[in-house]
């Protein structure tokens, strides 16, 4: 990418590979780079940063989705909203656990489903429904968290050496170990919204758990698998969520020890980023299957 702007490397317009060169045909020029620029485009947390923050918006959006699904879901599983009370969450008053609570609560506010089964025999609903505002409440702020840092490397000066005046300072505000661990921690709160999430379409899909519902949610239980494949395709996906293990702490040497402690700050990046497909695709799994339901 570095290679276009100064009129080298190859780029695709209009749908035609063409050389780096010839972007006049575009009506864009070469750029002439002065002191220091060449290594701004291929040095730092650049990269590392775009690809959180893209991760990071899809997780904002995922955190909303995973309220609307598990409503859904607590409504077709004949549950009760009262684990969603206000007075619950300011006694264990976490930011995002106060948020998710509320809008669980406003979605479920006037459910003609739950008025027609007050006197249901359960004493309390199962953890997956229960304890979502803990759960996705925790992700939330995950998220805040995570864009509490990149909102900082949006802002600073990650190049090196630094020019102060007369001064130069040689430092490492290249290295993203801040980046790494907040993304990791991003990736691992995402598994686990995925994984409550597949624990409720279980719920939904199991003749065992879901409260009448017919088995698999089958139009013709006996002759149709009906959701049955979903929620094992749901699981497999969460199995995929969980594989990569947290890359942030790792290191490999290289360039004769000089940099022998690295963040894998790309690697962590591309994981969150994918980690958020997954969540996703599950997120879309329970709502299907609570709708159905």
């Amino acid at each position: 990418m570095a290679l276009v702007p100064i009129g080298e490397g190859e780029a695709e317009f209009q749908g035609r590979r063409m050389k780096g060169a010839d972007a006049g045909r575009c009506g864009l020029e070469a750029v002439r780079l002065h002191s220091k620029e060449g290594i701004s485009l291929l040095n730092g947390t650049q990269a590392m940063l775009a690809l959180g923050s893209l991760a990071l918006l899809d997780g904002e959006d995922l955190a909303e989705i995973a309220d609307v699904t598990c409503g859904l879901s607590l409504d077709a599983l004949r549950g009760t909203p009262r684990a969603f009370d206000a007075r619950i969450h300011e006694a264990r008053p976490h930011p995002g656990q106060l948020a998710s609570a509320r809008h669980l609560a406003a979605l479920l506010e006037g459910s003609q489903i739950r008025a027609s089964h007050k006197s249901c025999r359960h004493v309390q609903d199962a953890y997956s429904l229960r304890c979502a505002p803990q759960v996705h409440g925790a992700v939330r702020d995950t998220l805040a968290e995570t864009r509490r840092v990149f909102s900082i490397e949006l802002n600073s000066a990650t190049d090196n050496p630094l020019v102060f005046g007369e001064e130069i300072l040689s430092g490492g505000n290249f290295h993203g170990q801040s980046l790494a661990f907040a993304m990791d921690y991003l990736a691992i709160a995402l598994t686990a919204l995925a994984g409550i999430s597949e624990r409720r379409i279980d719920r939904l899909v199991n003749p065992a758990l879901n409260e009448g519902l017919p088995p698999f949610l089958a139009a013709q239980p006996g002759r149709e698998s009906g959701f049955m494949m979903v929620q094992v395709t749901a699981a497999a996906l969460v199995a995929e969520c969980r594989v990569a293990t947290p890359a942030s702490p790792g290191s490999t040497h290289n360039q004769r020890e000089q940099r022998r402690f690295r963040e894998h700050g790309h690697d962590v990046g591309a994981k969150a980023a994918a980690s958020g497909e997954l969540v996703r695709m599950v997120l879309a799994i329970e709502l299907m299957t609570a709708v159905q339901g």
